[in-house]
C-alpha cells in the first residue's frame, strides 16, 4: 500500500514563503511521477507542479509559474514545494500525489493521493 503524507502548511502573510514536504512510503519512491495539486473552498482541485521520474522533467501552472519550485530527493522518498512570493489567492489544502505514467496536468491519471495540508495566506 502507498502512503503520502504531507506536512509544512500552514498561516503565513502574503509575500512570504513555505515549503511543503511529502513523504511516500510503501514501494519504490523512483517509479513515480509526483504532482503537487491544490483545492480552495468551493473549486476544483486544479495542477500546481509535476515531476518526472528523474526529476529532470518540470511542469508548472501558470499560475504559479517562476513563484513555486518542486523538487524530489528519491533517497528519502521525498517530495518538495516551495512557494516564494505567497498571494492571497494561494489559500487552499495543499495534496501531493503519485502517479506511475509520466507527468500530468490533470487529475485524473495519479493513483495515490495525500491528505492533504491547508496553506493560508493572508493580506
Amino acid at each position: 500500500q502507498v502512503q503520502l503524507v504531507e506536512s509544512g502548511g500552514g498561516l503565513v502573510q502574503a509575500g512570504g514563503s513555505l515549503r511543503l514536504s511529502c513523504a511516500v512510503s510503501g514501494r519504490t519512491f523512483s517509479m513515480f511521477t509526483m504532482g503537487w495539486f491544490r483545492q480552495a473552498p468551493g473549486k476544483e482541485r486544479e495542477f500546481i507542479t509535476a515531476i518526472s521520474r528523474s526529476g529532470g522533467g518540470l511542469y508548472y501552472s501558470d499560475s504559479v509559474k517562476g513563484r513555486f519550485t518542486i523538487s524530489r530527493d528519491n533517497a528519502k522518498k521525498m517530495v518538495y514545494l516551495q512557494m516564494n512570493s505567497l498571494k492571497p489567492e494561494d489559500t487552499a489544502v495543499y495534496y501531493c500525489a503519485a502517479d506511475y505514467e509520466p507527468p500530468s496536468v490533470v487529475v485524473g491519471p495519479y493513483d495515490y493521493w495525500g491528505q492533504g495540508t491547508q496553506v493560508t495566506v493572508s493580506s
